[in-house]
C-alpha cells in the first residue's frame, strides 16, 4: 500500500502475520550457500508455524522449486494456515505432513527451520505461557539428524534452540543473520542506483 502513495523506492519489510520478503532472500541465500540449490530437499518448519511470517514468506518461495517437501511441526493451536496449504501447497501438489512430533520428524529433515513462539500475537497471556516452550531443540534431539543438517532461524531466539546447539557445525543461523545483511545491503543500493537515474 506504502509504495502506491510514496514518491520513493519503498522495500517491503513485512506485513504482520503474513510475509517478510527480505527475510526470505536472507533464507534463499543462506540455503543456497549451505545446499547448493532448492530442488530435492525435505524442509521442516518448527513452532509458530499460524503467526510466523517468514515462515509463509518461505514456503511460498520454495515452492517455486521441484521435488521438495515440507514437515510442519507444530502445537496443534499453531498450525499453519488452510490458505497457505490450499492456495500454495495442495495448488502445486507439493508433498506436506502435519506433526506435533519434533523428533520422530528429525532423521528426515535436509533443513530445520526453528520460529520462536511470539508473545506479541498472542490475545492472552495464558495461551502464550502455555505454548511458549512446546520446542526447545537441543543437542540431544540432533542424534538422529542428518550430519549435512541445516538449522535456521529468523531469530531473535527465546529458548526454542539452545546455546548448546551454536556450536554444532549444522547450526547455520548465525551465517543466516550475515546473509540477510548482504542482501539488505544489495537492495538499497539498488534503490538508490534506481532513485539516482530518475
Amino acid at each position: 500500500m506504502a509504495s502506491l502513495h510514496a514518491g520513493v523506492p519503498v522495500i517491503n519489510a513485512g506485513d504482520g502475520g503474513h510475509c517478510h520478503p527480505t527475510q526470505t532472500l536472507a533464507d534463499l541465500l543462506t540455503i543456497r550457500r549451505q545446499k547448493g540449490g532448492f530442488s530435492g530437499l525435505t524442509v521442516g518448519f518448527c513452532g509458530d508455524l499460524k503467526f510466523g511470517r517468514t515462515v509463509h514468506s518461505l514456503i511460498q518461495a520454495l515452492a517455486r522449486y521441484e521435488n521438495l517437501s515440507f514437515v510442519l511441526i507444530s502445537p496443534e493451536e499453531l498450525k499453519l494456515p488452510s490458505y497457505v496449504k490450499k492456495d500454495i501447497l495442495q495448488a502445486r501438489e507439493i508433498p506436506y505432513e502435519q506433526t506435533t512430533d519434533l523428533e520422530s520428524a528429525m532423521p528426515r529433515l535436509d533443513i530445520l527451520y526453528m520460529t520462536r513462539v511470539q508473545r506479541e500475537r498472542f490475545f492472552n497471556e495464558e495461551d502464550y505461557l502455555r505454548l511458549k516452550d512446546s520446542y526447545i531443540l537441543t543437542p540431544e534431539k540432533l542424534t538422529h539428524a542428518k550430519k549435512n543438517l541445516c538449522i535456521m532461524h529468523p531469530l531473535p531466539r527465546v529458548n526454542e534452540i539452545s546455546v548448546r546447539v551454536d556450536d554444532d557445525a549444522r547450526a547455520c543461523y548465525f551465517e543466516q543473520v550475515l546473509c540477510g545483511k548482504y542482501m539488505r545491503m544489495a537492495l538499497i543500493l539498488k534503490l538508490l542506483k534506481e532513485a539516482e537515474s530518475k
